[in-house]
């Protein structure tokens, strides 16, 4: 045994080696210009540091943050003198030994257990592996009360942010206290052939000028709005290698929109001045909704992984249900890693995009893309997919294509036969015309510098935000023009968005381009049908198609063989077929979601409420009263006048308060 320990407590039992890391985590904000960590998060399990030295300051500064001292409980050393284990307490934990002096000095501890716990891991970096918020105390920072161990922090003492220019690069130097790989790996690259930017820099290629732009951005961003969450990542010398952030209207939308989410890597990928990676939702109009951002060094594991933590550490370890991302092995491996429960899909769209790319110069390639568009656009079986992409294949010598090999080895992820269960929420392309556009469209082309995206991230964020708003005008205000007669259209009308009546419209429409509707069998309750429609196969050939479709009459429920409304979010064509052959004069309630509906009020304020807090507990009071108060400063900065209004009523609120005071 070659460790001992050096304790002020007793040695606890707990073994840092039966920790599991789950994946998700916490962060703190970077360090401001005066030294202290501005607006540090709380500890959490599974962060990570350089040094102990850096657990103690980071613990420390979010002490003197919350109102209270710390003081190191437990340090544990191997034989070799190198510690390897700690504990900081609350300055109030434990009790004083009782002293036989004739004036002893009076109890000021309260055995409060507030505590954090952590762990030298073979990776080097010091792991946070316990942790305790609670106190048993009243902690204010607004008291006043000087504690020791706040003795060393202060006005550029430590943790300074000098600005310098070597080789033309500035480096912002920034306090480091995240969560890079759960197992410690380093700048490790999955991407293979399917990758297309194996970026071995450890670093942002910034440009002169470009760190003190991140860091004028994050100041103005977090002046504008005090929800906005940035985090950093540094290398080992302190040059920006990672950034990410969102601001509350973001973080409020997901609440909303957060089932589907795109990770788009585009420009990151596509080697754009700006290494950006984007969260994308879409909203109640189908419009892209911004979630976060990112930049990004490379495509490298490290990367992808602390950036995907660190959003979810913002959005409160609440995955999506699904994740639509670029066709790459890095992406897969660390999506499987950092969000476990969500279905991974590939994004249709940007793989078709790349089939002229991968498959241009190949013998017969007119007739490989047109069998390759039938066999996943038009396949309604798992087994009719199989058996048409052996045809293609073989008809066409292509099986041993790395390509096409690595197509089918996904194909699980990306073809729309095998996702028709997944809910897509519209965000995943299954007809050939569908384009996409992205939320920074016509403010970033590939050599647009850093700076210069950074001054129009905020207009093009306002534009996004104005087209929502004219749409929510154009629904609540204006009547929808119906395109028939057909109830299924009227009751919607009443309900659904402009937008999504528009895209529902189509499936009214289509209801009389099918025929031939015909029970096939009946196993109750259950009843099969087969509903025929014509389809355009390609530019100039049409066909008819076999749907099934399923409907149960005692349940109401119906279930098409084309997917579409897990695809889209609405009933198909066939399944609304069925519902008017069986005489359903109305949609059933179930598949009219929320997420479209025009009458449900979407603010995007944070909602600070807590409906659990213990009343009696002075910490509850005052985390529930500070965030409170929080939304009301949020909507008197919106006027002159509702400043006033608002700094009048905190006077009568105050002066109401010391009343009650008096009186007790």
């Amino acid at each position: 045994m070659d460790e001992v320990s050096l304790n002020t407590d007793p040695v606890g039992e707990d073994d840092a080696e039966d920790f599991e890391f789950v994946g998700d985590c916490a962060m703190t904000e970077y360090v401001g210009q005066t030294g202290i960590i501005q607006n540090p998060l709380p500890p959490a399990v599974a962060m990570e540091f350089e040094t102990y030295e850096d657990v103690y300051y980071f613990y420390n500064c979010y002490a003197k943050e919350q109102g209270f001292g710390v003081r190191v409980s437990n340090t544990w050393y191997r034989k070799s003198k190198e510690k390897y284990r700690g504990k900081l307490s609350c300055s109030s934990a434990g009790f004083k030994k009782k002293s036989e002096a004739n004036r002893p000095r009076p109890e000021t501890r309260t055995g409060c257990p507030a505590m954090i716990k952590f762990r030298l891991m073979e990776n080097r970096r010091w792991r946070i592996i316990e942790v305790e918020l609670e106190h048993n105390h009243l902690i204010s920072p607004s008291s006043g009360k000087f504690y020791k161990s706040h003795k060393h922090i202060g006005l550029g003492t430590k943790r300074t942010l000098p600005l310098v220019t070597p080789d033309e690069v500035q480096k912002l130097r920034l306090f480091r206290t995240v969560i890079i790989d759960g197992e410690g790996n380093g700048n490790e690259d999955a991407n293979g052939e399917v990758g297309n930017n194996v970026n071995h820099s450890n670093q942002l290629k910034l440009k002169p000028g470009d760190a003190q732009a991140v860091q004028n951005f994050f100041c103005r961003m977090q002046l504008m709005d005090p929800n906005f969450f940035n985090v950093v990542d540094l290398n080992e010398k302190g040059c920006l290698r990672n950034l990410f952030w969102t601001d509350s209207r973001s973080r409020v939308a997901y609440k909303y929109f957060g089932d589907v989410v795109s990770i788009d890597t585009t420009y990151l990928a596509d080697n754009y001045d700006v290494p950006l990676v984007s969260f994308i939702g879409v909203n109640h109009h189908g419009q892209s909704v911004l979630l976060g951002c990112g930049l990004l060094a490379g495509e490298t594991i490290e990367s992808y992984t602390w950036l995907f933590r660190a959003w979810l550490t913002c959005i409160l370890g609440r995955p999506p249900q699904a994740i639509i991302t670029d066709q790459c092995k890095t992406l897969q491996a660390v999506v499987a890693d950092v969000f476990p429960r969500a279905y991974h899909c590939l994004s249709l769209l940007r793989i078709m995009q790349k089939v002229s790319e991968k498959l241009k110069g190949l013998f017969e390639y007119e007739a490989i893309r047109m069998a390759l568009n039938r066999t996943v656009y038009y396949s309604l079986k798992p087994e009719e997919f199989e058996d048409a992409w052996e045809d293609m294949t073989q008809r066409h010598g292509i099986r041993d294509h790395r390509w096409i090999q690595t197509l089918y080895e996904d194909r699980r992820r990306w073809v729309p036969v095998y996702l028709k269960e997944i809910f897509l929420a519209g965000m995943f392309s299954i007809q050939q015309i569908e384009v996409s556009t992205s939320l920074f469209e016509g403010c970033l082309d590939k050599n647009t510098p850093l700076k210069e995206f950074l001054d129009k991230y905020d207009q093009a964020l306002q534009t996004n935000y104005q087209l929502e708003a004219l749409a929510d005008l154009d629904s609540r205000n204006s009547t929808y023009m119906l395109k028939s007669r057909c109830y299924f259209e009227f009751q919607l009308s009443k309900l659904y968005t402009n937008e999504i009546l528009r895209k529902f419209g189509k499936e009214v429409e289509g209801m009389y381009s099918c025929f031939s509707t015909r029970q096939l069998s009946e196993d109750e309750p259950i009843v099969t049908y087969t509903v025929k429609e014509q389809v355009e196969l390609n530019e100039d050939r049409r066909d008819s198609m076999d749907f099934e479709v399923f409907y149960n009459a005692s349940e109401m429920e119906v279930l098409c063989s084309c997917g579409l409304y897990n695809f889209r979010g609405y009933l198909c064509r066939h399944a609304l077929s069925i519902l008017n052959q069986n005489g359903l004069e109305e949609i059933p309630p179930q598949y009219i979601l929320p997420r479209w509906r025009k009458d449900i009020k979407r603010t995007y304020i944070p909602d600070h409420t807590c409906s659990s807090i213990d009343i009696n507990n002075p910490v509850h009071r005052y985390d529930h009263l500070n965030k409170s108060v929080i939304r009301v400063v949020e909507e008197g900065r919106k006027s002159h006048y509702c400043y006033k209004v608002t700094l009048q009523a905190l006077d009568e609120i105050l002066n109401k308060v010391h009343l009650v005071e008096k009186q007790e």
